[in-house]
C-alpha cells in the first residue's frame, strides 16, 4: 500500500478539516506534531518518521499531506497532493467550516477515493498532473528532512538538512566579508608600525645629533665658533 494517511488542515490552527487513512495504525502524534511545526509560509517538505514519509504542501494558510511508504519515493505522493489541491482549493477550504473535520462530511469519500485511485493504479492516476508535479519540484532546490523520531523525543532537536548549496554561498560570502576586513586590519597594522619606525629613527637620529650638539642642538653651531 502505497499511501497510508492524508488529510487537508488549516495551517494557522492546526485544525485538521478533512482526512482518510488506509492503515489501522494510529499516526494522529506524528501528525500533529508535524503540523505545529510548520511554518505560515508557502512550502514543501518532507518529514521522515520509521520506515514512513510525511510530504506536505503548505500553500494560503493550507496545509496538505500525505504519508506513504519510504519505498515510494516522492514523486507519487507531490504528485497526489497537486491533485488533492485540485480537489479542494485553499479558497474552498478556507470559506466553509474550519472546525475539526468540518469538511469530513463533503470530501472525506471524495479525499478516500483519491487515495484509492493512487493506490491501485498510480501510474494512470498521477499521469494527468505528473508534468505539472514535475516541473513544480524541479523549481526546488531540496526538499528539507525532518527527523521526526528527534522532535517527539526530544522536542525542539531537529535533525534538519538543509541546502548544501546555499550552505556553501552564505559561507562564501562571509569568507570574502571576512578577508576583507582582515586586509583592512593588516593595512592599518602596516601603517602603524612605518609611523612607529619613522617615529623612533627620526628620534635616533635626533638622540645622535644631540650629543654633538646638545639638546638644543644650538652647540654645534658655538664649537665651530670657539675653533675659529
Amino acid at each position: 500500500m502505497s499511501l497510508i494517511h492524508a488529510l487537508v488542515a488549516n495551517a494557522e490552527s492546526s485544525t485538521i478539516l478533512v482526512e482518510s487513512s488506509t492503515g489501522k495504525r494510529d499516526f494522529s502524534q506524528a501528525v500533529q506534531t508535524i503540523l505545529s511545526k510548520i511554518p505560515p509560509n508557502n512550502s514543501k517538505l518532507t518529514y521522515v518518521w520509521e520506515q514512513y514519509l510525511f510530504h506536505y504542501v503548505a500553500e494560503s494558510g493550507v496545509v496538505y499531506l500525505v504519508m506513504a511508504d519510504d519505498s515510494v519515493g516522492r514523486r507519487l505522493p507531490f504528485t497526489f497532493l497537486t491533485r488533492l489541491q485540485a480537489l479542494l482549493p485553499p479558497s474552498t477550504a478556507l470559506s466553509t467550516e474550519s472546525s475539526h473535520h468540518g469538511l469530513q462530511l463533503t470530501y472525506g469519500d471524495k479525499l478516500e477515493k483519491l487515495m484509492k485511485e493512487f493506490n491501485e493504479n498510480p501510474n494512470e492516476a498521477g499521469k494527468d498532473a505528473l508534468t505539472n508535479a514535475q516541473n513544480e519540484l524541479n523549481q526546488v532546490k531540496d526538499i528539507m528532512v525532518h527527523n521526526v523520531e528527534q522532535i517527539l523525543s526530544r522536542g525542539e532537536r531537529i535533525d534538519l538538512l538543509v541546502d548544501k548549496t546555499d550552505n556553501m554561498a552564505t559561507q562564501a560570502v562571509a569568507f570574502r566579508r571576512g578577508a576583507r576586513a582582515q586586509r583592512r586590519r593588516q593595512f592599518w597594522r602596516n601603517q602603524k608600525i612605518l609611523w612607529l619606525s619613522g617615529g623612533v629613527g627620526i628620534l635616533i637620529i635626533y638622540l645622535i645629533i644631540a650629543g654633538f650638539c646638545g639638546a638644543g642642538l644650538n652647540q654645534c653651531g658655538k664649537n665651530n665658533d670657539s675653533s675659529s
